[in-house]
């Protein structure tokens, strides 16, 4: 899995994956949340959009960046979900937790 952060003012980052998350990239989807989420009053939007595979572990990360970043006043978003993600997310009952957006720049809004 390839990660990549861009900065956007203010305080918000635009995490994009490409590739697969799965047990085998977790950790690195884990490490640049961590860092991300224990800033004060994050923003994360999170481009997917360029995912061919998540499994179970991935969601998880993902759940919970959004709770640690709600602990700190902010947000985690996803970005461009697949279908697949779509429904992966709708069927686990986590659309109403973690907000989907259709593109980054919709997600970007408050």
């Amino acid at each position: 899995m390839q990660v990549s952060v861009a900065h956007h003012p203010p305080n918000t980052a635009v995490l994009v994956l490409r590739g697969s998350l799965d047990i085998d990239t977790v950790p690195v989807l884990k490490a640049n949340l961590a860092r991300l989420v224990d800033r004060p009053a994050p923003r994360v939007v999170v481009d997917v959009s360029g995912l061919d595979f998540c499994d179970s572990m991935g969601v998880g990360v993902l759940v919970t960046a959004h709770g640690r970043a709600q602990e700190r006043d902010g947000w985690v978003r996803l970005a461009a979900p697949s279908g697949f993600l779509r429904r992966l997310f709708d069927t686990l009952g986590l659309t109403d937790y973690l907000a989907l957006f259709p593109d980054v720049e919709t997600a970007l809004k408050d």
